[in-house]
């Protein structure tokens, strides 16, 4: 059984960010954010069944009902960071803030020249990453989804800069497997979002803002087989230009033997829950889950 969020339709297409982006990067972030208003109040008005889930999330993130002007200040914080993509992906790091929590963590997996698994969410940008290379030389990151998530990405990619040669692989197969090992042992950190399940993959019920819900065993099972070290990594979208990206260690499972694997894996589940749910409350409008993420597939 499929999942909700894979069966919806997307709304968009890949010509009009190609006009977007021409458009904001002429005439620069301010000016390129004015149509993102009217993006995001026809989103808001004309998207029921996100309305909803939106209004379920945001009830659990801030323990009240939520009102009208929250749930656009979610769907707005949406469009930002999309929009924010244009600027990202073509190096223009200086038009934002950034904070950093955990930059040592990523220095230490630096100097041991290791990589590892930058274990992300629909939670604010991950594409804010970008700007760490700049911050610590030598740093990059592959990123790995499903194959018919990686084809979006790369065209999403290819569409807000042609010369960007994407790194993305698509999971499913022992060639990625193959591939992911290989960009572990030059030192690359393979990033991989793991709040969503496509339907029909293991996936573990824990208990996320007050109810129990169904989240994929998968980044962390490709993490354990492989060795090796998870890492929550957040862009979080703090209004304005601000970013505050947040690095957590999750698990390590260099030295986990194969039969304390599963529990393993479940446990660091588990805490990447409960690390989400913290950040969910601090900033409740970064989460970009517009689906009913509690039900039962």
């Amino acid at each position: 059984m499929r999942a909700e969020w894979v069966t919806r339709r997307e709304r968009g297409n890949l010509g009009l960010l190609r006009l977007m982006a021409r458009f904001s990067l002429r005439m620069g972030r301010r000016a390129g954010r004015i149509p993102l208003y009217l993006i995001a109040a026809y989103f808001f008005l004309f998207a029921p069944r996100a309305r909803r889930a939106s209004r379920a999330y945001l009830r659990r993130a801030l323990g009240r009902a939520p009102t009208a002007r929250d749930r656009f200040r979610q769907v707005m914080s949406f469009a930002t960071t999309i929009h924010d993509r244009v600027y990202l992906l073509n190096d223009r790091f200086e038009l934002f803030d950034l904070t950093v929590e955990g930059e040592e963590l990523m220095r230490e997996r630096l100097r041991s020249r290791a990589g590892g698994f930058l274990v992300g969410a629909h939670l604010g940008s991950f594409e804010v990453t970008r700007a760490i290379g700049r911050r610590q030389p030598g740093l990059r990151v592959a990123m790995a989804a499903y194959e018919d998530n990686a084809r979006k990405i790369n065209a999403l990619w290819a569409a807000i800069n042609p010369k960007l040669a994407s790194e993305t692989v698509p999971l499913g197969s022992l060639e990625a497997m193959l591939k992911v090992r290989s960009l572990l042992d030059e030192g690359v950190f393979v990033g991989m979002l793991a709040d969503r399940t496509p339907g029909g993959e293991a996936a573990e019920r824990v208990e996320f803002l007050g109810a129990r819900a169904r989240f994929p065993i998968g980044p962390m099972r490709v993490a354990a087989l492989l060795g090796g070290e998870a890492v929550l990594m957040l862009g979080l979208y703090l209004g304005g230009n601000r970013y505050r990206i947040v690095f957590e260690s999750l698990a390590d499972f260099s030295t986990v033997s194969r039969e304390g694997r599963d529990d393993a894996i479940r446990a660091a589940v588990a805490r990447y829950a409960r690390r989400l749910e913290a950040h969910c409350r601090e900033q409740p409008y970064n989460w970009f889950n517009f689906f009913d993420f509690w039900a039962d597939e």
